[in-house]
């Protein structure tokens, strides 16, 4: 891979060391070499056989999306409004179940069009047909981890069957192009997985050595019919059936206890906060600033298309810095800062690649989107954190690299042809409205 350099930039590093900084970076083999303020050394240019001109750009971690569903961008739009059993029971499920390989391809490119158009450069994606979601990511050349989601509201031939295709798709796809694909075991929910079912996914985690991810107590509902199936919250059933014996992601985690945010806390479990798709079904508002005073690790996630309805991110650490606020009447409930690291650093952390990607710091992996700042919404040049998450939008984006490759030049994908997937996804929604 060659060694190039960006040099009369801004930085977001988002080291405990340093927030920001003007000057240069070089990258060299997929890894961000060297960086410092003011001008490159002489060597540092000479040696580089490509130059970024960082003037009127913003470089910050490639933003990290911990939880979706790529696919269901086929279904954006078509249910608004409804409470989550209802949207999932009588409009998602139904449609979904038509889902062929290609719906799930062609949704998914959509998705990885629309993540990268936005900032994104990793996602985690639980669904079904997961070859083809991994086949997107390669081609997209995102970084991706991938999980065979399993609904286990089902005979247990077909129950075996579900898992033994989790387990196959782990073993063909961890670690694949070129390790920027990592795969979890993933029930779906603990209202959607019996218990003995939940305790094979995660003896299979165990002899595959990965890590967990579901949904869980997404809303007081689902709360208080667990509690009425099994005797217990879902964070203390999951405890008890062995889930957090794994490196863990929960999605949601809305309606928590004292005890169980300690519980999650003391089991190193990361929550994957996801606020406006929460907002949207009205399941609730987490109690995040009580889950990051605890030591939890929070990062962010858009859910899918069909429940937010855009996979910006910047939109989710806008609002986990202004959501939190209003409903504690703490203004310093989430700074900025914090926002952001919820969607970089935090969503590496919880993914198990904290000391690989999510920040600018030499050494991590050069996966780098660039946000333009000649843009009114961006002066007077105060505070970059603040304009970052109080200002920016996807639409901002200029650039984005991963793994030292560039996938997005001056807004133009330069490794999917969105032409023909939107073509593709239109038609793919016709066959299944039809």
């Amino acid at each position: 891979m060659k060694r190039w350099l960006i040099e009369n930039g801004i930085f977001a590093e988002l080291s405990m060391e340093r927030q920001t900084f003007e000057g240069w970076m070089s990258i060299e083999g997929g890894y961000i070499a060297a960086s410092g303020e003011g001008e490159a050394p002489p060597e540092i240019r000479d040696a580089a056989e490509e130059i970024v001109n960082g003037k009127g750009l913003l470089f910050l971690p490639g933003l990290i999306n911990t939880h979706g569903h790529a696919a269901m961008s086929l279904l954006r739009g078509l249910a608004d409004d409804l409470v989550l059993q209802d949207w999932l029971e009588n409009h998602m499920w139904p449609m979904e179940a038509k889902f062929t390989g290609d719906d799930v391809y062609w949704g998914t490119s959509l998705a990885a069009a629309e993540m990268i158009l936005s900032g994104t450069t990793t996602f985690v994606d639980m669904y079904d047909h997961m070859d083809k979601v991994a086949e997107v990511a390669s081609q997209a050349g995102l970084r991706a981890t991938l999980t065979r989601g399993v609904i286990g509201l089902c005979p247990p031939d077909v129950q075996t069957a579900k898992l033994n295709d989790a387990i196959q798709f782990a073993k063909e796809w961890q670690g694949a192009a070129d390790g920027r694909i990592q795969v979890m075991m993933s029930p779906h929910a603990p209202y959607t997985c019996p218990p003995d079912y939940i305790e094979r996914i995660v003896a299979a985690a165990h002899e595959l050595d990965l890590p967990l991810h579901t949904h869980m107590s997404e809303t007081a509902a689902e709360v208080a019919l667990n509690v009425k199936q099994y005797g217990a919250r879902p964070v203390e059933h999951l405890d008890k059936l062995g889930f957090f014996s794994r490196p863990s992601l929960v999605a949601h985690a809305v309606h928590l206890n004292d005890e169980e945010i300690a519980l999650l806390a003391e089991r190193r479990v990361a929550v994957s906060h996801n606020p406006v798709s929460n907002l949207k079904l009205a399941s609730g508002v987490a109690r995040v600033p009580d889950l990051l005073r605890a030591g939890v690790t929070v990062s962010l996630g858009t859910d899918s298309a069909a429940s937010n309805n855009n996979l910006d991110l910047f939109e989710e650490i806008r609002l986990a810095a202004l959501l939190h606020k209003g409903v504690s009447g703490d203004p310093t409930a989430v700074p900025a800062a914090e926002a952001l690291r919820m969607g970089t650093l935090y969503g590496a952390r919880s993914i198990g690649l904290g000391d690989a990607i999510g920040s600018l710091r030499p050494g991590f992996k050069a996966d780098i989107t660039a946000v333009s700042i000649d843009k009114p919404h961006f002066f007077p040049r105060t505070d970059y954190i603040s304009h970052l998450v109080y200002a920016a939008s996807g639409a901002d984006v200029a650039h984005v690299w991963v793994d030292g490759r560039q996938i997005l030049r001056g807004r133009e994908l330069l490794t999917l042809d969105v032409g023909r997937i939107r073509y593709e996804a239109q038609r793919c929604f016709e066959r299944l409205r039809g």
